[in-house]
Protein backbone atom coordinates (compact mmCIF):
# COMPACT_ATOMS: atom_id res chain seq x y z
CA UNK A 1 0.00 0.00 0.00
CA UNK A 2 2.28 2.74 0.82
CA UNK A 3 4.73 1.62 -2.40
CA UNK A 4 1.55 2.83 -4.28
CA UNK A 5 1.17 5.84 -2.50
CA UNK A 6 5.12 6.72 -2.89
CA UNK A 7 4.19 6.24 -6.73
CA UNK A 8 1.23 8.04 -6.74
CA UNK A 9 2.87 11.11 -4.71
CA UNK A 10 5.90 10.78 -6.69
CA UNK A 11 3.68 11.31 -9.71
CA UNK A 12 1.80 13.88 -8.42
CA UNK A 13 4.96 15.64 -7.60
CA UNK A 14 6.48 15.24 -11.63
CA UNK A 15 3.15 15.98 -13.11
CA UNK A 16 3.06 19.57 -10.67
CA UNK A 17 6.69 20.34 -12.02
CA UNK A 18 6.21 19.96 -15.15
CA UNK A 19 2.43 21.06 -16.13
CA UNK A 20 2.33 23.46 -13.37
CA UNK A 21 5.92 25.15 -13.62
CA UNK A 22 7.60 24.05 -16.70
CA UNK A 23 4.66 24.23 -19.08
CA UNK A 24 3.57 27.86 -18.24
CA UNK A 25 7.48 29.48 -17.86
CA UNK A 26 8.17 27.75 -21.22
CA UNK A 27 4.45 28.90 -22.87
CA UNK A 28 5.60 32.71 -20.94
CA UNK A 29 9.26 32.55 -22.25
CA UNK A 30 8.05 31.51 -26.08
CA UNK A 31 5.39 34.78 -25.80
CA UNK A 32 7.73 37.09 -24.50
CA UNK A 33 10.49 35.99 -26.98
CA UNK A 34 8.62 35.61 -30.37
CA UNK A 35 5.52 38.36 -29.18
CA UNK A 36 6.90 40.85 -27.21
CA UNK A 37 4.75 43.53 -27.26
CA UNK A 38 1.35 41.30 -27.39
CA UNK A 39 2.51 39.55 -24.33
CA UNK A 40 2.85 42.75 -22.64
CA UNK A 41 -0.65 43.53 -22.90
CA UNK A 42 -0.48 45.53 -26.08
CA UNK A 43 -0.33 48.56 -24.21
CA UNK A 44 -0.57 52.24 -25.97
CA UNK A 45 1.87 54.98 -24.83
CA UNK A 46 1.47 58.97 -24.98
CA UNK A 47 4.59 60.53 -24.33
CA UNK A 48 5.83 57.15 -22.35
CA UNK A 49 3.10 56.78 -20.06
CA UNK A 50 0.20 53.58 -20.74
CA UNK A 51 -3.11 55.17 -21.89
CA UNK A 52 -4.74 51.62 -22.31
CA UNK A 53 -4.71 48.66 -24.06
CA UNK A 54 -5.71 47.54 -27.40
CA UNK A 55 -7.35 44.52 -26.13
CA UNK A 56 -9.31 46.19 -23.14
CA UNK A 57 -12.03 48.77 -24.07
CA UNK A 58 -12.24 51.96 -22.32
CA UNK A 59 -15.35 54.24 -21.26
CA UNK A 60 -15.02 57.58 -23.37
CA UNK A 61 -17.53 59.66 -22.26
CA UNK A 62 -16.29 63.21 -23.92
CA UNK A 63 -18.17 64.46 -26.61
CA UNK A 64 -14.69 64.87 -28.61
CA UNK A 65 -14.00 61.48 -28.40
CA UNK A 66 -15.24 58.28 -30.36
CA UNK A 67 -17.55 55.89 -27.64
CA UNK A 68 -17.47 52.38 -27.45
CA UNK A 69 -19.44 49.63 -26.48
CA UNK A 70 -21.77 50.02 -23.08
CA UNK A 71 -20.28 47.87 -20.69
CA UNK A 72 -21.63 45.58 -17.73
CA UNK A 73 -17.80 44.69 -16.45
CA UNK A 74 -18.20 46.09 -13.17
CA UNK A 75 -18.38 49.45 -12.89
CA UNK A 76 -17.71 49.57 -16.40
CA UNK A 77 -14.64 47.72 -18.20
CA UNK A 78 -13.55 46.63 -15.13
CA UNK A 79 -10.95 42.72 -16.26
CA UNK A 80 -11.88 41.41 -12.55
CA UNK A 81 -15.68 41.49 -13.12
CA UNK A 82 -15.74 40.78 -16.91
CA UNK A 83 -19.34 39.63 -17.79
CA UNK A 84 -22.27 40.23 -19.72
CA UNK A 85 -26.01 40.83 -18.40
CA UNK A 86 -27.48 37.07 -19.38
CA UNK A 87 -30.94 38.94 -20.02
CA UNK A 88 -32.75 37.30 -22.65
CA UNK A 89 -33.52 39.04 -25.97
CA UNK A 90 -36.86 38.25 -24.88
CA UNK A 91 -36.55 40.60 -21.51
CA UNK A 92 -38.55 43.47 -20.75
CA UNK A 93 -35.42 45.16 -18.98
CA UNK A 94 -32.62 44.53 -21.49
CA UNK A 95 -35.52 46.02 -23.99
CA UNK A 96 -35.94 49.32 -22.02
CA UNK A 97 -31.71 49.39 -21.15
CA UNK A 98 -31.01 49.08 -25.10
CA UNK A 99 -34.06 52.34 -25.51
CA UNK A 100 -32.75 54.44 -23.08
CA UNK A 101 -29.11 54.06 -24.62
CA UNK A 102 -30.49 54.75 -27.89
CA UNK A 103 -32.39 58.00 -26.74
CA UNK A 104 -29.41 58.81 -25.00
CA UNK A 105 -26.82 58.37 -28.15
CA UNK A 106 -29.95 60.15 -30.58
CA UNK A 107 -29.88 63.10 -28.00
CA UNK A 108 -25.66 63.46 -28.07
CA UNK A 109 -25.57 63.12 -32.11
CA UNK A 110 -28.58 65.20 -33.31
CA UNK A 111 -26.94 65.24 -36.62
CA UNK A 112 -26.51 61.09 -36.84
CA UNK A 113 -28.74 59.01 -38.66
CA UNK A 114 -31.92 58.07 -36.71
CA UNK A 115 -31.19 54.30 -36.93
CA UNK A 116 -28.62 53.67 -33.64
CA UNK A 117 -26.01 50.77 -34.56
CA UNK A 118 -26.59 47.71 -32.31
CA UNK A 119 -23.01 47.97 -30.88
CA UNK A 120 -23.36 51.19 -29.72
CA UNK A 121 -26.49 50.18 -27.09
CA UNK A 122 -25.60 46.53 -26.91
CA UNK A 123 -22.87 45.21 -24.49
CA UNK A 124 -19.99 42.51 -25.48
CA UNK A 125 -20.52 39.24 -23.89
CA UNK A 126 -17.34 40.34 -21.64
CA UNK A 127 -18.15 43.99 -21.33
CA UNK A 128 -14.44 44.68 -21.90
CA UNK A 129 -15.08 44.82 -26.36
CA UNK A 130 -11.95 47.38 -27.68
CA UNK A 131 -13.48 47.50 -30.60
CA UNK A 132 -16.62 49.08 -32.73
CA UNK A 133 -17.84 48.68 -35.99
CA UNK A 134 -17.09 51.15 -38.95
CA UNK A 135 -20.97 51.96 -39.20
CA UNK A 136 -20.58 52.84 -35.16
CA UNK A 137 -17.60 55.21 -35.71
CA UNK A 138 -19.21 56.85 -38.97
CA UNK A 139 -22.12 57.33 -37.22
CA UNK A 140 -20.49 59.68 -34.33
CA UNK A 141 -18.40 61.72 -36.93
CA UNK A 142 -20.70 64.85 -37.18
CA UNK A 143 -20.11 64.79 -33.12
CA UNK A 144 -17.16 64.70 -32.67
CA UNK A 145 -15.91 66.60 -35.56
CA UNK A 146 -18.44 69.88 -34.16
CA UNK A 147 -16.88 69.32 -30.79
CA UNK A 148 -13.37 69.50 -31.83
CA UNK A 149 -14.25 72.02 -34.91
CA UNK A 150 -12.85 69.75 -37.23
CA UNK A 151 -14.29 68.80 -40.78
CA UNK A 152 -16.65 65.91 -40.60
CA UNK A 153 -14.94 64.74 -43.74
CA UNK A 154 -11.30 65.05 -42.20
CA UNK A 155 -12.42 62.55 -39.37
CA UNK A 156 -14.53 60.35 -41.60
CA UNK A 157 -11.11 59.90 -43.50
CA UNK A 158 -9.30 58.98 -40.09
CA UNK A 159 -12.08 56.57 -39.19
CA UNK A 160 -11.72 54.78 -42.52
CA UNK A 161 -8.03 54.89 -42.40
CA UNK A 162 -8.79 52.73 -38.90
CA UNK A 163 -10.55 50.06 -39.67
CA UNK A 164 -9.51 46.72 -39.42
CA UNK A 165 -10.11 44.21 -41.84
CA UNK A 166 -11.06 40.56 -40.91
CA UNK A 167 -8.56 38.67 -39.20
CA UNK A 168 -6.93 36.20 -41.79
CA UNK A 169 -8.86 37.98 -44.71
CA UNK A 170 -12.16 35.82 -43.61
CA UNK A 171 -12.19 35.58 -40.20
CA UNK A 172 -14.62 37.82 -38.54
CA UNK A 173 -15.86 41.59 -39.50
CA UNK A 174 -13.76 44.71 -39.81
CA UNK A 175 -14.08 46.86 -36.58
CA UNK A 176 -12.58 49.80 -35.55
CA UNK A 177 -10.29 49.89 -32.06
CA UNK A 178 -11.81 53.20 -29.97
CA UNK A 179 -8.34 53.72 -28.30
CA UNK A 180 -5.94 53.51 -31.26
CA UNK A 181 -8.89 55.98 -33.04
CA UNK A 182 -9.25 58.52 -30.27
CA UNK A 183 -5.20 58.59 -29.87
CA UNK A 184 -4.98 59.62 -33.68
CA UNK A 185 -7.60 62.05 -33.23
CA UNK A 186 -5.85 63.48 -30.45
CA UNK A 187 -2.62 63.34 -32.87
CA UNK A 188 -4.54 64.96 -35.66
CA UNK A 189 -6.40 67.71 -33.52
CA UNK A 190 -5.35 67.93 -30.05
CA UNK A 191 -7.63 68.48 -27.42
Amino acid sequence: MWSVMRAAGGLMLVMTMMTGVAYPLTVTGVAQAVFPWQAGGSLLERDGVPVGSTLIGQAFSQPGYFHGRPSLAGTGYDAASSGASNLAPSSAALMATLDQRAAALRQENPEAPHDVPVDLVTASASGLDPHISPAAALWQVNRVARARGASPEAVRALVMAHVEGRALGFLGEPVVNVLRLNQALDQMQPR
